[in-house]
């Protein structure tokens, strides 16, 4: 089973190339989607709680998301805290789900998360693929989607990387320009890896 990281930085448009890649009946696993439902799992809920009290889960159990994102945007400690407590987790899911994507004899898995290189992941991977788009634009994307302060966006993606350092260690580039076409990119990386 061959297995793809597709990265790239917030608003760059990963989870569009995503779903092209899914019309061509390839497997996405969402790492962002999946983190979601870790938050949920109680061992998980207790460690994040008694690392930074109650108040970071609701009543009803629901994590406190504004709460957690201002403490680990924040605090370069609370962030390595939450790293390494949940990527061990995330990728032992990964595991178990490309197992069962390798009994439906799919060609190849994408797993799409945002901080492949900076934690290092790329090495789970068999090549990678960055999604690139001009800093303003994926501002705006942002923005948009998430309604956020510009000052908010860029302290969010202070965490990241720049693109630059990341296309040294891609195998694969889309570019998510506005401009350029992006089914005629996917699918030659698709035709790519089906050989």
């Amino acid at each position: 089973m061959i297995k793809l990281g597709i990265t790239g930085n917030m608003g760059s448009g990963k989870s569009l190339i995503c779903s092209i890649f899914k019309k061509l009946g390839i497997p996405v696993f969402d790492a962002d989607q999946q983190t979601k439902l870790l938050y949920t799992v109680n061992d998980i809920r207790l460690k994040i709680q008694k690392q930074f009290g109650k108040s970071t889960y609701l009543p009803d159990g629901e994590l406190n998301k504004a709460k957690l994102a201002q403490l680990i945007f924040n605090d370069p400690l609370a962030m390595q805290f939450i790293r390494e407590l949940m990527y061990p987790r995330l990728h032992e899911r990964f595991e178990e789900w490309a197992s069962e994507q390798q009994n439906k004899h799919c060609p190849y898995v994408l797993y799409e998360a945002a901080l492949i290189f900076e934690n290092g992941f790329q090495s789970h991977f068999n090549f990678t693929i960055l999604v690139t788009a001009p800093e303003a634009i994926r501002i705006a994307r942002i923005r948009e989607r998430d309604k956020l302060s510009d000052s908010e966006i860029r302290k969010r993606m202070n965490h990241q990387w720049p693109e630059r350092k990341k296309l040294e260690l891609a195998d694969f580039v889309i570019q998510n320009d506005g401009k350029t076409m992006l089914i005629p990119q996917v699918l030659e990386i698709h035709k790519k890896l089906l050989v």
